[in-house]
Order: C-alpha cells, then sequence, then structure tokens
C-alpha cells in the first residue's frame, strides 16, 4: 500500500504547529526513512497514518483510503507499528505480547479469554523464529529480556495480520550502535518478504543512510530534503540539523 501526505498539517492545542502543510507520496514497498531531529515533527508524522494524531488540515491517504474515523478500523488492520520504547506488556509472556499484534483482526471475547485459534499460535512460533529468537523465549517474560530482543519481539508482534504498511517510531533510539543495526536488518528483511511499505523515523544519519531507499527530511514540520541517500550532502545535512529558525525550505533553496 502507498502512503500520501498531502498538506497534512497537524496543530496540537497549546498552538504547537506538529506538522505545516507537508506532501509527498511513499511508494508501495519503499523503505522510508523520516529524518530529523527531537522535535522536528518526525513522530507526529507517523501516527497520522493511524490515526493517532489526526491532521487538522489536508489529509493523509492509505492504500486509496484517506485515514478518517470511518477508515480506521479497516486501515489498522493493514498498519503495524514498532515503538521507540518497545511498548510491550513487560509482565506477560514473549508469546502473549506477540498475540496481541492480531488483537485487531480477532473478536473481543478471543482477545479477553486468551483462547487464540491454532492458525495464530503457529503464527507466533514462525515470526520468533523469523526475528532469531528461541521457541523456550515464548513462555518468557518481556521484563527477563535484553533491549535488543525486546525489539525483536516488537517486530514479530508488528507482522502478525501480515500489514501492508509499517510505522517504526525511533525502533533503535534505545539500543547501542551494534543492535540498532542488527533490529534495522531484521526490519528490512521482514518487510522485503513481505512487500510491506515502511515509514521509519530515525534521528542517525548514517543509520538512514545505510538502509533507506529514500529519505525525507523535517525540520519544524517542514519537509527540507527528499531523495534517494546518495543525493544526501554535508551541506543537506547541516540544514537538516540546523536550529529551526536558520533553516531555509527546501523549495526556496531551489529557487
Amino acid at each position: 500500500m502507498n502512503i500520501q501526505f498531502e498538506n497534512t498539517t497537524v496543530h496540537y492545542p497549546d498552538g504547537t504547529c506538529a506538522l505545516d502543510a507537508v506532501s509527498f507520496t511513499v511508494p508501495a514497498g519503499q523503505f522510508c526513512v523520516v529524518l530529523g531531529h527531537s522535535g522536528a515533527g518526525k513522530s507526529t508524522l507517523l501516527r497520522t497514518v493511524n490515526g493517532l494524531s489526526p491532521a487538522t488540515a489536508g489529509r493523509v491517504i492509505v492504500g486509496g483510503k484517506t485515514v478518517d474515523r470511518k477508515t480506521l478500523p479497516f486501515l489498522r488492520r493493514r498498519i503495524g507499528m514498532v515503538h521507540q520504547h518497545y511498548g510491550l506488556a513487560a509482565r506477560a509472556s514473549v508469546a502473549t505480547n506477540v498475540m496481541a499484534g492480531a488483537v485487531p483482526a480477532m473478536p473481543m471475547w478471543r482477545s479477553l479469554s486468551g483462547l487464540y485459534p491454532a492458525e495464530l499460535q503457529d503464527k507466533v512460533c514462525s515470526l520468533i523464529a523469523a526475528v532469531g529468537l528461541e521457541e523456550a523465549h515464548l513462555r518468557r517474560r518481556i521484563e527477563r529480556l535484553s533491549g535488543g530482543q525486546q525489539q525483536r519481539v516488537g517486530i514479530a508482534r508488528a507482522f502478525m495480520l501480515d500489514p501492508a504498511v509499517i510505522l517504526a517510531d525511533e525502533p533503535v533510539a534505545s539500543l547501542d550502535p551494534r543492535l540498532s543495526r542488527e533490529v534495522l536488518n531484521l526490519l528490512r528483511t521482514q518487510a522485503l518478504n513481505r512487500g510491506a511499505t515502511v515509514l521509519c523515523s530515525l534521528h542517525q544519519l548514517d543509520l538512514a543512510k545505510d538502509y533507506a531507499d529514500r529519505i525525507v527530511a523535517l525540520q519544524g514540520g517542514r519537509v527540507i530534503f527528499d531523495g534517494p541517500p546518495a543525493m544526501l550532502d554535508t551541506h543537506d545535512a547541516k540544514r537538516i540539523y540546523a536550529k529551526r529558525e536558520a533553516v531555509v525550505p527546501a523549495e526556496e533553496v531551489a529557487a
């Protein structure tokens, strides 16, 4: 599924403009990294896709459907999420946390009772193996796992419903450099195997260059770079990480 941002704007109640008329399209199957420092608008951009931060102007279109109250029940079944701080239930088992990824497609009574169909239980096992964990991990509590292992569980959970879109919000911010690359390799591989579109926010320039098919950089809620990693040079990097008031919008640079 592709993702379209059409003059997408988000104003928060305190007056903050988190996104300012953002427009670009992520084609189906692309690994697109949203780059920028803290507060640039990266997380808000991702949250507009699954309706957690509704656009206050403009719109977001996923797979031809505008994101709104009517379409969200359908779209959320097609969108997986990988969180910065894992977003897992610390005292629950690995199996329970991964199974939670299928809850949007299950009847309420199943999720409350914990009586999951055999095919979903088998899928949990296959996903745990796919992310490099062992069967013995299924029964362990999340709180007993390392950060890298927890993020692997988070990726497995995100793929439970074979989503067409994966949103990864700073998925390696809490990991060391070696684990960061392992997790991004895993995320990219699983997405490629399923043909999923990935919108991944990062603040590390080197990782963005190594893993992205395309980089979209935000500063102050505006797009200031959009292109393949090879096009991003030292000048662009300085603009991306400059103070907001010193940034010149991309369209003005091109003029």
